[in-house]
């Protein structure tokens, strides 16, 4: 159970992958040059067993595999005592090739069901230790296999996850079987009972360390009988009797350690256990409600004993089992694993603290309990910084996800508590989680990159992370052979992407083409490293320069790829983004045509638009918008069934997210730019759901929807249908309400283009009372629009400049009306000939209303400065308009707004050395 910053939490597979090794990174930071062939088999024996030692267990066998010295070094014993198996794929086929070089394995790591059952083909009968984790569904029978076939065992730990259906029948088994058993240490078993218990008293005499953590029941009187127990831990678990804890464990002889963190533990029994027992040292107590105050422990008397709670100084107390405590304070873990203490009861006392409160501080911070934000603040980072430092890896471990993890405020919406980040920050632990991620071993590895990307959430963090070097090293773990640590360095450059001024730095890194092989070495099978991948390409293809690299990686095949093949949401969503944002760069390079014209990208977007889940529906349709922009791209997606799509989207979006409306109606507005197309939306039913659309609150959504009904109104049958529709009222709304110029422009435009006297001309006949009626109709309809129209012309009018510029033709006359007149966003409209050639008509309607109203829309287009004023200037001089502009400046029965703005136009066209100038 792990919290972590992201829009959608993937599942990792049973054999998720782990890291890149050691010598790998080291190579890389320190930018060795090799000069000339290296004669790898000169080198000597030592240095050999030194590279194989620094490899995983897969990439050692391969070595070996190279020559036969290499053979006989690759099988040294050294080599072959400890095996970290979790993050890869471990089954029956692989224990079997490994079998002959495991006859010395002394501890073994693994993960998850599959690789519990294929743990006896090593036959490894020397084992001494097994941490195994992901182990919900391992059961009493392969646990029992695993024990019998390794009476050696001395250490058993599985969890943190709870092992729902191991039993106290499978307790016996070890207790049976393993009778040299010093550690046991259990979480989330249903019912520990007292035979189990008394199992493991009678048949493990050197058993010191137990643990039964996160149960639901032990039996609290049966653990009096394991007199050998010297640790002793029962966090997180339930139904405990604590009366008779306090009336039976003081008497534990031996008993130094005891966690009872996490649990309902009363104040009496606390108090009798301190005062009771003669050999207890240390009781661990955190987050225990009854504890979360000091004053309800006043009275309790400790005798000299440490009591470590929410609200005691705990690197105080840690330093009191020193003799010399002037000089531990915060360092005391430090302190200890540098020193030549020699004290075995301390060093067992020590080693067992890191162990217990890294595991309760993870879940205490996995939990993320109410009222801790001062603990975390003032102590708990502290802490867990402190314990990234233990020798124990597995402890390192802890602590780093503890970090990854207790920062997280909310998993779905990527909210980290910022003071607890900063606070990571201020105590120095991005460079120590920096070291981590350089370390060899592979679970340190991809927690310290787990931590980092949670992290880097916050801007400050990301930007100390990047100034740290941050970036080269997660681009270099992107490279990872092993899928886990490949993934969570994925996840720390998507989070730091999301920031342009590292942009630029991750693909100087070669972030950007390590992203991209990430999704071809796992295009199958590994959910969560796609996603991640395919998230921090969506941010760095939003840079027109890093949109570049992306494409020259080969990213435009690998997101199409994902957006085809792979049936995980979190990915679809992100990959359809990335495709998206590489497609919105216009004019300034051809991504937009590249994604088109790759094989099956079209098709795969459309098709994502049906998908069960909104944000890939989103993304889909942003990315649809976009590609409409290019004109072979806009003709395709009608061609892929994308017109049929999108009309059903935006039928069914009416209670959807802003963001999905906004993008199903600029879907929709961009292939309404090519007429057929504008029909076939009319003809599929499209009209209707934009109208709903353009009723919405959000103002972004008033932008999309106004754009599509504005070119749909160019088509007469479209037209016709908005006002049957109940567009007209919608629209009037748009242009006297919406907060958007834009909105309130292009609603204005759509009402324009109702209203000039097409809809008349290619009305469909009827019988004379319907004619009647429908004339009615549209006369209330047309009256409405142009009194809204001609309200929206004057608020852009200012009198005084009016006046100035009919009684002068000086530029700047001119020039003031234009700023008052100009919509800025407006200048990145592209306009066909054929509407501009439509406004230019209107100017001789015999509407002033009209006339105003396409001088303004004229206006808007041609002003020097705007992305296509020089293409529609070019359109206007070929179709003729500079006369008509000229006689509508001139005519005595023009409004004072359609003169100056027809003059302005003139000018502007001037400005383009499209016409001569005017007299």
């Amino acid at each position: 159970m792990t919290r972590r910053v992201r829009r959608k939490v993937a599942k990792k597979g049973k054999d998720d992958a782990v890291s890149l090794s050691y010598l790998e990174i080291e190579v890389e930071d320190l930018g060795l040059e090799r000069n000339g062939d290296v004669d790898w088999t000169s080198l000597p024996d030592d240095t050999v067993i030194q590279l194989f030692f620094c490899l995983n267990y897969r990439d050692r066998a391969s070595l070996s595999s190279t020559c036969k010295t290499w053979r006989v070094l690759g099988a040294s014993q050294c080599l072959w005592s400890s095996l970290d198996l979790r993050a890869h794929k471990f089954d029956t086929a692989t224990a079997t090739s490994l079998a002959s070089r495991c006859v010395y394995l002394q501890k073994l790591r693994f993960r998850g069901a599959e690789s519990a059952d294929a743990i006896i083909h090593l036959q490894a009968k020397n084992l001494r230790e097994i941490s195994g984790d992901y182990c919900r569904k391992i059961t009493d029978a392969t646990l029992s296999v695993i024990v019998a076939r390794h009476e050696a065992l001395e250490s058993l730990q599985l969890g943190p996850d709870f092992c729902e259906r191991i039993t106290g029948d499978a307790i016996k088994a070890v207790a049976l079987c393993c009778p040299k058993l010093k550690k046991l240490r259990l979480s989330g078993i249903k019912d520990v009972y007292a035979d189990a218990i008394n199992a493991l008293a009678k048949h493990c005499p050197n058993l010191v360390d137990v643990g039964f953590l996160d149960c639901l029941n032990v039996d609290e009187a049966a653990l009096e009988n394991v007199s050998s127990v010297r640790f002793l831990s029962v966090a997180g678990t339930s139904n405990m009797k604590w009366d008779v804890v306090s009336q039976l464990w003081h008497k534990l002889p031996k008993l130094i350690g005891l966690d009872v963190s996490r649990t309902d533990i009363g104040l009496a029994a606390i108090s009798r256990l301190l005062s009771s027992s003669l050999s207890l040292k240390v009781l661990c107590a955190l987050n225990c409600p009854v504890l979360k105050e000091e004053t309800s422990i006043s009275t309790t008397k400790t005798n000299g004993k440490l009591l470590l709670a929410l609200f005691s100084d705990i690197f105080r107390e840690l330093s009191s089992l020193f003799a010399e405590t002037s000089n531990k304070g915060r360092n005391v873990f430090l302190d200890w694993t540098c020193s030549k203490n020699k004290d075995k009861n301390l060093n067992e006392i020590m080693t067992w603290l890191e162990w217990i409160l890294s595991h309760t501080l993870l879940r205490t911070a996995e939990s993320n309990p109410q009222g801790l934000d001062n603990f975390w603040l003032k102590q708990g980072a502290a802490l867990l910084l402190s314990l990234m430092q233990s020798s124990q890896v597995d402890v390192q471990e802890r602590a780093a996800t503890g970090l990854a993890t207790f920062v997280v405020i909310d998993d779905e919406n990527a909210s980290i508590d910022r003071g607890r980040a900063e606070a990571v920050m201020r105590d120095g632990g991005i460079r120590l989680l920096l070291n981590l991620a350089k370390s060899w071993h592979e679970g340190l590895q991809s927690e310290a990159a787990k931590a980092l990307a949670n992290l880097s959430v916050n801007a400050n963090v990301a930007k100390a992370v990047a100034e740290e070097g941050g970036i080269n090293i997660l681009a270099a773990l992107a490279r990872s052979m092993n899928r886990l640590v490949a993934e969570e360095a994925a996840g720390g450059l998507w989070n730091l992407s999301v920031g342009e001024e590292h942009k630029a730095a991750i693909a100087e890194a070669g972030g950007v083409k390590a992203l991209v092989d990430l999704i071809f070495k796992w295009s199958s099978g590994g959910d969560g490293v796609l996603e991640r991948a395919a998230g921090a390409l969506a941010n760095l293809a939003a840079d027109d320069k890093c949109s570049m690299e992306v494409a020259i990686a080969g990213g435009v095949h690998a997101l199409v790829m994902l957006a085809r093949n792979c049936k995980f949401e979190g990915v679809q969503e992100q990959a359809a983004r990335a495709l998206a944002n590489l497609a919105s760069h216009g004019d300034s390079n051809s991504n937009n045509a590249a994604v088109g014209q790759e094989a099956g990208a079209l098709e795969a977007l459309v098709q994502l638009t049906r998908s069960p889940h909104e944000g890939v529906r989103q993304e889909a349709a942003g990315a649809l918008w976009n590609l409409s922009f290019d004109d072979r791209n806009r003709e395709a997606i009608a061609a892929a069934g994308g017109v049929e799509a999108l009309v059903t989207l935006a039928q069914s979006c009416s209670n959807a997210s802003p963001g999905l409306q906004e993008r199903a109606a600029g879907a929709l507005w961009g292939l309404s730019v090519s007429e057929a197309n504008s029909i076939a939306i009319g003809r599929e039913g499209g009209v209707a759901p934009l109208i709903a659309l353009a009723r919405s609150d959000t103002e972004d959504v008033h932008e999309t929807a106004a754009g599509a009904l504005w070119n749909l109104a160019f088509n007469h049958s479209n037209a016709l249908r908005i006002v049957e529709e109940g567009g007209v009222p919608a629209l009037v709304h748009l242009c006297s309400s919406s907060l958007s110029k834009m909105a309130r422009f292009m609603a204005a435009l759509a009402l324009a283009y109702m209203f000039d006297g097409r809809i008349d001309e290619f009305a469909p006949m009827s019988s004379s009372s319907e004619s009647t009626s429908k004339s009615v109709s549209l006369d209330g309809a047309r009256r409405i629009a142009l009194k809204h129209i001609e309200a929206f012309i004057r608020t852009f009018s200012n009198p005084q400049a009016f006046a100035a510029a009919a009684a002068s033709s000086a530029p700047a006359a001119l020039a003031q009306v234009t700023e008052k007149a100009r919509i800025q966003e407006a200048g990145h409209l592209r306009c066909s000939g054929a509407e501009i050639g439509r406004f230019v008509s209107m100017l001789r309607n015999s509407s002033s209303i009209l006339k105003a109203c396409a001088a303004f829309a004229l206006l808007q287009f041609t002003i020097p400065g705007g992305r296509h004023a020089v293409h529609h200037a070019s359109l206007m001089q070929g179709g003729g308009a500079a006369r008509v502009l000229r006689a509508a400046a001139a005519a005595a029965t023009s409004p004072i707004e359609a003169k100056i703005f027809a003059r302005i136009v003139l000018r502007n066209l001037e400005h383009h050395h499209q016409v001569e100038p005017s007299i």
